[in-house]
This record gives structure tokens, sequence and C-alpha cells, in this order.
């Protein structure tokens, strides 16, 4: 694979503040037998910069929003969009020789051997994932413990992989995800339960797991299951009365102003201990998520719900564990900031490290939503009005997220056709509903019908949530291990 030349992302930009970034670049980046390729927005034109550039100009390549490269700035064969690198690409997810490639397999032929819709993802990603979160806490001195959270993606075949390679605990949220993480192999002692409404039948299957670790997010789940196993061990689920989520989308916050059935507040506290007393249960751990996706724009605020939830340790004299839950996001768009992984551990290092305690995290969406993507075929390319629509062979249906909460999964073409240039597209998929819309307003290179198009960070909440509605919830699924 040809080294990737530097990217400059200029868009928005006016020219002055264009040719500034071109020349720092130019002035303090690493010597590259690739000239830099700078993505132009339509406030900016090449001949601006090229003025302002002088000589300099010379070593710069421009993609334009509309027309692909500049042609006085691309060798003849080259492919202009692909010299210039999308904010999602990265060593394993990227265009080799104008073909999207997802761990070193062609997507397009893969999509040609499976059929769509299908499911990708790739194990070693997540894998990838893991490693650099428990890395980040292990730097920061903290005692932890890693449960991934199946209801992001609970594949039998990525869950034994997990398994298997020993790399984390499971966390579930109902007894049925329970049984399912047994059947995939991980023991008891091995997983986290979380889940909310218990009935009565559910406190019968817990009661069976001793060594199962159990937090209880409501007083009346405490009570039941302290009859069924009285002096038993267990987890309080807190909630903090701060929440955060993807870009402060309150429909992402579990704890935030407004009262949610999560967790037991600091107000009903001191009742939950009298109840744990009255069945000689010991309270050794306190658990509490206050939302999802959140990612580096977001941390002060979840620092002041590590805070709160800080300050409700002192009322419990028994703990010995910390677990903050899940909630750690990836970038949907490109104005997205990465997850700060240094500076969020330090947060939780600050508040619980060096006392005794370990601390749990339970992620989902940082662990294997960026490894997977949905592949897909387009049905048609139409016109209609002003709008020009591209159909694809899934609903959102298939990932629901993007319709729900907000959390798009952006369409990239697997394999582009760069000479064609680009249009602006309402990407829907084949659900009779008018949520049905993968993008709007969206800027991809020229649409076929039959073009394969993938739908980015598909790994996680996306199978999982998958319904039947119109009888068009068959997709198909592979896991790729390199």
């Amino acid at each position: 694979m040809k080294e990737s030349p530097l990217t400059l992302d200029c868009r928005g930009l006016t020219p002055a503040l264009t040719v500034l970034r071109i020349k720092q670049a130019l002035s303090s980046g690493p010597a590259s037998d690739s000239p830099p390729v700078v993505l132009l927005g339509a406030e900016c034109t090449p001949e601006q910069v090229v003025e302002a550039l002088g000589e300099a100009a010379e070593r710069v390549r421009y993609v334009l929003p509309d027309r692909g490269a500049h042609p006085a700035a691309v060798a003849p064969g080259d492919a202009p969009a692909a010299a210039a690198a999308p904010w999602w690409q990265r060593h394993d997810l990227c265009y080799d020789d104008g073909r999207l490639h997802l761990g070193g397999v062609d997507m397009a032929d893969l999509a040609t051997r499976v059929g769509t819709p299908a499911y990708v993802c790739r194990a070693d990603r997540v894998a990838e994932n893991i490693q650099r979160l428990a890395g980040a806490m292990s730097s920061a001195g903290i005692d932890h413990r890693i449960h991934y959270a199946i209801k992001a993606n609970r594949s039998p075949s990525l869950l034994s992989y997990l398994r298997a390679r020993g790399l984390c605990g499971a966390d579930v949220c109902s007894t049925g995800e329970l049984m399912h993480a047994l059947g995939c192999g991980f023991p008891a002692d091995a997983i986290s339960f979380t889940g909310t409404s218990l009935s009565g039948k559910d406190i019968e299957v817990l009661a069976r797991f001793p060594d199962l670790r159990v937090n209880l997010d409501s007083l009346s789940s405490l009570d039941s299951l302290g009859r069924a196993c009285p002096g038993r061990e267990v987890g309080l689920r807190v909630n903090p009365a701060i929440g955060v989520g993807y870009q402060g989308d309150p429909r992402l916050s579990y704890s935030g102003a407004p009262t949610t059935k999560f967790g037991i507040y600091l107000e009903h506290l001191e009742e939950a201990k009298a109840t744990a007393e009255r069945w000689g249960l010991r309270i050794v751990r306190i658990h509490f998520h206050v939302g999802c996706g959140y990612l580096d724009a977001q941390l002060d605020q979840l620092q002041d719900a590590l805070d709160a939830a800080n300050a409700l340790t002192e009322h419990l004299a028994a703990l010995t564990e910390i677990n903050i839950g899940g909630g750690l996001g990836v970038p949907h768009t490109s104005s997205d900031r990465p997850l700060d992984l240094e500076r969020w551990a330090t947060a939780i290092a600050r508040r619980f490290a060096g006392r005794g305690l370990r601390v749990s995290v339970e992620p989902g969406d940082y662990l294997v939503k960026d490894a997977g993507l949905l592949l897909t075929t387009v049905t048609y390319v139409e016109r209609r009005r002003d709008v020009l629509f591209a159909g694809l062979d899934a609903g959102f249906n298939l990932a629901m997220e993007p319709a729900f909460y907000g959390l798009p999964c952006e369409p990239v073409a697997v394999a582009p056709r760069w000479d064609e240039g680009t249009e602006t597209y309402t990407v829907v998929g084949n659900i009779n509903e008018a949520l049905d819309k993968w993008a709007v307003d969206h800027r991809m290179t020229r649409l076929r019908e039959g073009d394969r198009v993938a739908l980015l960070n598909s790994g996680g909440y996306a199978a999982s949530m998958r319904s039947e509605h119109c009888l068009r919830g068959q997709a198909g699924e592979v896991l790729l291990i390199d």
C-alpha cells in the first residue's frame, strides 16, 4: 500500500486561515514523498490559495467540494478523492486501490460473496479498543476490570472470541443476556449484572448464581433479592443526578436533571441501607451509568458526575468496587473530537485511585461500534423535485440509532468512481416509515443502481437492536479475524 499523504481538512476556513494552516504544515510537518492534500470548502478556491502561497503552492494538492481534485494539482492517472483521507480513515479502515477495505478485506468482494445487507465486524479492532482502554487505566494507576456491555453487539462468535482471548468480562442487563453470556463461555464470576424493573422470575434466576456480580437499581429489587438470598454481597446502582451524552443530547442522558428510572438517588440511600441491613446484605459496590456516546467535549460534564458519585461513597463503608458503567463514545461525524482516554482515565484516578477500590467499566459503543459496518446495495437513484434520493436495501430497522438518537452511520461508497465527481444525496432505506433516512444532504461520489454502500459505525447497537419491521430484518453477519 502506498504511503498515505498528509491531509488537511480546511473546509469551513477562510482563505487566510487556510493559507496559514498550509504554511504551518509545510514548515513543521515531517518530510514526505507525497505532497499534502488540502480539502477546500466553498469559502475558498485553489486560485486564492495558490496566489497567497507563491512557490510553495507547487508542493500542495487541492480537493474541491464539488469536483474532486484541482486538475492542476494532481498527477495524471491519480484518483483525486482517494488521495484525500476521509475523516474516518484509519490503518484498518481505508481505501486501497480505490476500494474500501476493513482489516485488509475488500468490502466489494465480500458483498458479492455474502450478499447484502450484511453486518461486518473486525474482531481484532475490538481487541485493540479493549487494550487501548486497559492501557489508559493502567497508566493512570487504576486497579480496574473491564466488562463488555453485550447489549451493544451480542454476536455469539464475537463473544466467544473475546472470552477465548481473555480480554474482558461481560456486562449484562437481563437474565436472557446472562444466559447468552454463559453460553458463550463467560463464567458467572466474570459477569456483571445491572438490570431494571426486575420481575420475580428475574430474581429467581439471579439467586441461582451466588458468584454473579449483581447491581440492584431499586429499593424493590434490593428487597426482593435480599428475601431470596439473605447475607449476599451486592452492588447498588445509584443515580448522581448529573447526566452526559453525545453532543449533550438529553435522549442519551441516563441521570440528568429530569428524574429517571435508573438507580437510587441520594434522598433514598438511607432507606436502601436499611433494606440491605434487614436481609444481611453487604453493599460492596456502587454502580452508576450517566449516559451514552460522550466524547472529549463532554468530559467536564462527566467530571461533575464523577464528583457527585464520589460523594455517595462516603455513605457506604464496606465498598470494595466502583463501577462507572459505560457511555464512552466514538466520533460519528468529521466535527467530532475523539475521547481523550488519558484525560478520561486521569479524571477517574483523581477520584477513586489509591483508595483500595477496584474500578470497573462497562463499555459497549467504544469497543465495537467503529469495528463494524453494514454493507448495503443501492436500489435506485432518482430525483424528486429538488432532492436526489439514493435508496438502499437496508432500512433503519437494521441500525436504529440514527433515527432514534441522532447517532449517524455515515454512508460511504465501497468502490467509488472518483472520476465522475460527486453529488448531494438523501440516502434512504426500504422501510415504509418517514424516519427511514440514513443521511440528508450527504455529499458522495456519484452512485448508480447496484453500487455498494457501507454504513459506518454499525458495529454497535445495530444488529442487537434490529427488528422485523416490514419483515425486512434479514441480514447476514460476518466476523473478520486477522
